[in-house]
């Protein structure tokens, strides 16, 4: 599995199907214009997750068809949907802690492949997981969780005790503030403090087999896009 991080909560993921076959799945590309960061060159992909409708989070115009020529499966809500053989499922939450009342409705999401469950938590705004949320994301093997606060979604500390929710095996921490960016939130070093955790920095990328996933302890890994 390869994972590449653009910034925001913006991913590109390639995995293998069982008939080795790769496919490409990306995760709330950002307008450049709104959020002020740097955009990947458009690229293509199988399927495209949304979490919600907001700027830094849905410019599907920046992924373009697959490359065996078929159109991107557009997936922009919950639900179980299928991909070429990779499973995805979408799972409501809040992108506040008030039921939506205040920033509306967030999907995060599940892929399973490699013989592994990622989680993509999207805009989370809510301070604690429900236990029928908790039922879908038991057993998660990689966590991708905003952590930046600044009013928009979750902050240090409310990520860590999302992250003593779920125990994932591996963390990779998103919406965190960046060179650019156009919101204020806070660094990832607040998190990476919150957590106590000495963390994995890469560039732009890694590559996850199940093979490298820790048996007891948690691996935190700071991808800088």
């Amino acid at each position: 599995m390869l994972i590449q991080f653009f910034g925001q909560s913006f991913f590109k993921i390639t995995v293998k199907n069982q008939l080795g076959q790769e496919v490409v799945v990306a995760i709330d590309p950002f307008h450049k214009e709104f959020c002020g960061l740097k955009s990947p060159n458009k690229f293509g992909a199988d399927a495209l997750l949304i979490t919600h409708d907001h700027e830094d989070h849905n410019n599907v115009d920046l992924v373009k068809g697959a490359e065996d020529g078929k159109e991107t499966f557009l997936i922009n809500g919950p639900g179980e949907y299928e991909v070429k053989g990779v499973m995805v499922y979408g799972i409501p939450a809040f992108h506040d802690n008030a039921n939506g009342a205040e920033r509306g409705e967030n999907t995060m999401y599940l892929i399973q492949a490699e013989e592994m469950w990622l989680a993509h938590l999207g805009d989370l705004g809510q301070k604690s997981l429900t236990d029928e949320q908790l039922g879908h994301l038991e057993d998660i093997d990689i966590l991708l969780l905003p952590v930046g606060g600044g009013g928009a979604t979750l902050d240090a500390k409310a990520a860590g005790e999302i992250v003593s929710q779920i125990e994932p095996r591996v963390i990779i921490p998103m919406h965190y503030a960046l060179p650019g960016l156009k919101f204020k939130f806070d660094g990832v070093e607040k998190f990476v403090k919150e957590m106590g955790l000495k963390p994995e920095t890469v560039e732009e990328k890694i590559r996850l087999q199940k093979k490298d996933l820790p048996e007891e302890e948690t691996r935190l890994i700071v991808i800088q896009p």
